[in-house]
């Protein structure tokens, strides 16, 4: 009998053990999120990052600030690994970092990788020989403009020899131009380097390559070439608003920042 009560004596301890365990609350936040980086657009920024790996993540804020260093604000929350920012103004630097958050609440730190951008309108336009049609072979990107090869607020003008079929585009006075090279879209150049500008004053076009104009007042532009025909050149093109702004400089990392204002 005695046995019999030990014994479940020794099972009524081990259920009330049981019983009384503890879990403790989650308070591990998800990994920081990585590459975070900025695509450039027309009165938009297209952010994204590689996606977190924990089983029990929830979403990303997303923060954005005026400098490199300050508060950041809370501009919104997704569920995927990517986000396109809308509000923004052309010509105006935007800096932005993103944290991940799980289904307990836990937050991580802001994303190291300094990711700032400067959103510039873009399009698509059509140039004439300046031999044939002097009024539409010229172009201007600060207005947008297809005009006269020698209007005084042309940048770049083109120009085509029809006999032989080779195609040219030529800048304006104090205008530089270099060529990129071929490159799938327009966005694969994301920068405007130091060195490189052709010394002739003019690049001779072919379908599918990319080049980046420095124009006489201190602004950075884009084209790449998208069709060419008898007599006249098709091109998609970008246009940096900001003086002297070479846009998406290599990712450095945030040394100080204030994660919520």
């Amino acid at each position: 009998m005695k046995r019999i009560s030990l014994g479940i004596t020794m099972i009524l301890i081990f259920f009330l053990v049981s019983c009384c365990t503890v879990t403790e609350p989650d308070s591990e936040p998800p990994a920081v999120p990585r590459g975070v980086m900025s695509i450039t657009g027309d009165e938009t920024v297209y952010i994204q990052w590689y996606p977190n790996q924990e089983l029990d993540l929830a979403g990303y804020n997303v923060y954005r600030g005026y400098s490199p260093i300050g508060y950041y604000d809370l501009i919104e929350t997704v569920y995927t690994a990517y986000f396109v920012d809308y509000y923004v103004t052309n010509g105006v630097t935007y800096y932005y970092a993103v944290t991940a958050f799980d289904d307990a609440g836990n937050e991580s730190d802001l994303s190291s990788d300094l990711v700032y951008d400067t959103p510039r309108p873009e399009g698509t336009d059509m140039l004439i020989n300046y031999l044939t049609d002097p009024y539409y072979a010229g172009f201007d990107f600060s207005t947008e403009s297809v005009l006269h090869y020698n209007n005084s607020h042309t940048d770049i003008y083109y120009e085509c020899d029809t006999l032989y079929d080779i195609h040219y585009m030529n800048c304006a006075d104090g205008t530089d131009i270099q060529d990129f090279g071929y490159v799938d879209t327009i966005d694969d150049i994301n920068y405007a380097p130091e060195e490189g500008w052709s010394n002739l004053g003019w690049v001779e076009l072919i379908l599918g390559h990319g080049y980046i104009i420095w124009t006489h007042n201190d602004h950075y532009a884009k084209l790449r070439i998208i069709e060419l025909g008898n007599g006249w050149c098709k091109f998609d093109w970008a246009y940096q608003v900001d003086e002297g702004n070479r846009e998406l400089a290599p990712p450095g990392t945030r040394k100080e920042t204030s994660k919520i204002q």
